[in-house]
């Protein structure tokens, strides 16, 4: 069993989650008294939200860069940066380290593919749904990425960051969250993305008429069947590789 490195903190919300959900899956496969190899360095959000604000994404990167390479240090043989946000500067990481960098999105693009789903809505912070970082790594591999209006976009940003960052579950929020998901339904959305690794929290074990992609749950399976050599020819970095090659020559 390879050990997991798990870049976390960014909430320690969600953190928390990915710890709970990689262990129960080792657990699962494995059972007896099995438990995760993990190795976890968790940050102080307050610092890495005040960059965000302030669009000091190479600094944050710099900083996620060296904490990176203190879980390699530590012995984790793979490296989850545990948000969906951050991975604005996942190249700045990846760089930095030598063992694999297991992407969010790489993840989750496989488990869309694998449905067969072409168009899909992506929640997530303000910084997920509006910048490019993060859709074009989804339409790197064929995927139609749309995103809710711009007064949901604000909606679905401030919930996150003033309550589900915070551990609140507001029943009138979930009710905000589940009219936009319906209006990106309407509009032809045959999945949503859970872009933002809180948002399960409020909305995950929610039916819906199309299939939802819970991102964190996505990205500790992955990690997990890295860690229990179960994918050896599809980290990250070779997925993504593969996707864009497939798409210049389509």
């Amino acid at each position: 069993m390879k050990a997991i490195g798990l870049l976390g903190g960014m909430s320690w919300e969600s953190t928390a989650l990915y710890y709970q959900k990689i262990n129960k899956m080792v657990h699962h496969k494995l059972g007896k008294l099995h438990s995760a190899k993990v190795i976890i360095n968790s940050v102080d959000f307050e610092e890495i939200a005040a960059l965000q604000a302030k669009g000091l994404w190479q600094e944050a990167g710099t900083y996620l860069a060296e904490q990176a390479q203190n879980l390699e240090k530590a012995g984790a043989d793979c490296i989850l940066v545990c948000t969906n946000t951050m991975h604005k500067v996942a190249a700045q990481i990846e760089d930095s380290i030598t063992v694999p960098f297991l992407h969010i999105a790489d993840a989750t693009a496989k488990e869309i593919l694998s449905q067969n789903i072409g168009k899909v809505a992506l929640l997530g912070t303000a910084f997920t749904m509006e910048q490019d970082f993060y859709k074009a790594r989804l339409q790197d591999y064929g995927i139609d990425v749309v995103i809710p209006n711009e007064a949901d976009r604000k909606t679905v940003h401030r919930i996150i960051y003033e309550e589900l960052c915070l551990g609140v579950i507001n029943p009138d929020s979930q009710q905000q969250y589940i009219a936009i998901v319906e209006r990106l339904i309407a509009e032809g959305a045959q999945g949503v993305i859970l872009g933002c690794t809180e948002i399960c929290m409020l909305i995950g074990e929610l039916k819906f008429a199309v299939p939802l992609f819970d991102t964190t749950t996505i990205h500790a399976k992955e990690a997990v069947s890295f860690s229990l050599n179960e994918n050896k020819n599809s980290n990250s970095a070779n997925l993504h590789k593969s996707a864009a090659i497939a798409g210049s020559i389509l």
